[in-house]
C-alpha cells in the first residue's frame, strides 16, 4: 500500500461507502438501506435477544447448511466454491501463503474443534465441509477495525468491507477465530481465472472475505453458493427473525451445530451434520 493512500486515510479518517446504500431484495428487507450500525455507534440486538423477546427487530440474515446432502458428493462441494469464486473474481494463485478464500472445504475436526472427533462416525471422518465468514452478531473483527473497513449493515446484520477504507493492518484477521479472511500479499488480478466485470476486483495490501453476496441480494438474488445447489437445496438462506422464513422452519425442524460458538460471537450460518 502506497505511503500516499495511507496519508490519505489518516487525514481523512473513514470514507463514504460507495454502492453500499442498494436497496435489499424485497423478499429479504422492507427496510430502507442505512450505513453500518458500528460505523454511527448505533446499538445491535442479536437475533437470539430478538427471538427471545418475541419481537422482530428487523432482518436478520443467516445461512444453514445441510452436509447430509454434501456427504459422497465432493463435486458438490467443489460446484459451491467455484460459483463464489466466479462472481467475486477470486484468485487462484497456487501458494498456501497468497490463497484467498471466501468459502472453502475443511475437516469437520478443524471446522469444529470444539466437537469431539474422538469416536466420529465414518461420513464424518471420510467428508470436507464448507466454512465461510459467519456473518456473527458480535463480530470480533468489527470492534479491532481501526478504519471501519468492517462493519455491520444495520438492515440486514451482513459483516461488510470496504476495500478502500482498509489499510492493511490484518487485525481484523487476528480477531477472527474461524480464519475467514484473507489478506492480498500481491496483485490479485493477474491470477483470476474468468473475470466478472459486474464485481470490483481488490488490490495488493488489503483483506477480504465472505460477505453473504450482498451486491446479489441489492439484485433481488440469492448468495451465490445458494444458487448454485439450488436443485437439492442443500445451503438454505434468510430471515433468522422471521418465523415464518425458510431457514427459520428448517432451524425448527433440524438439530444444528455452529462452529465454536463458546467463543460468544454468535455465528449466522448453522449445521445439520
Amino acid at each position: 500500500m502506497d505511503n500516499n493512500r495511507r496519508s490519505f486515510l489518516k487525514i481523512a479518517g473513514i470514507t463514504a461507502l460507495a454502492g453500499i446504500g442498494a436497496p435489499v431484495a424485497a423478499h429479504l428487507s422492507s427496510s430502507p438501506a442505512a450505513a453500518s450500525a458500528e460505523a454511527h455507534g448505533a446499538p445491535q440486538e442479536g437475533h437470539e435477544a430478538a427471538r427471545e423477546s418475541g419481537k422482530r427487530d428487523g432482518v436478520r440474515l443467516g445461512m444453514v447448511i445441510d452436509m447430509r446432502k454434501f456427504y459422497g458428493h465432493p463435486e458438490m462441494l467443489d460446484k459451491v466454491i467455484a460459483a463464489c469464486d466466479k462472481a467475486h473474481n477470486i484468485p487462484h494463485i497456487g501458494n498456501k501463503k497468497s490463497e484467498i478464500k471466501w468459502i472453502w472445504k475443511a475437516p469437520y475436526a478443524n471446522a469444529f474443534p470444539d466437537q469431539s472427533v474422538a469416536h466420529s462416525s465414518k461420513t464424518i471422518a471420510e467428508n470436507d465441509f464448507l466454512v465461510l465468514c459467519n456473518h456473527c452478531d458480535q463480530p470480533p473483527c468489527v470492534r479491532v477495525c481501526p478504519t471501519k473497513a468492517t462493519f455491520v449493515l444495520e438492515e440486514n446484520g451482513i459483516v461488510a468491507m470496504d476495500y478502500h477504507r482498509c489499510i492493511g493492518c490484518r487485525f481484523c484477521m487476528m480477531a477472527c477465530p474461524y480464519g475467514a479472511r484473507s489478506f492480498n500479499w500481491e496483485d490479485p488480478r493477474p491470477y483470476i481465472s474468468e473475470y466478472n466485470p459486474d464485481f470490483p476486483t481488490r488490490m495488493r495490501g488489503v483483506v477480504e472475505k465472505c460477505t453473504f453476496c450482498e451486491e446479489r441480494l441489492a439484485l433481488g438474488q440469492q448468495p451465490a453458493c445458494v444458487e448454485a445447489v439450488k436443485d437439492c437445496g442443500a445451503i438454505v438462506f434468510g430471515d433468522l427473525n422471521n418465523p415464518e422464513s425458510q431457514i427459520c422452519q428448517v432451524l425448527a425442524k433440524e438439530n444444528t451445530i455452529q462452529r465454536s460458538p463458546a467463543y460468544g460471537t454468535k455465528p449466522s450460518v448453522f449445521y445439520i451434520v
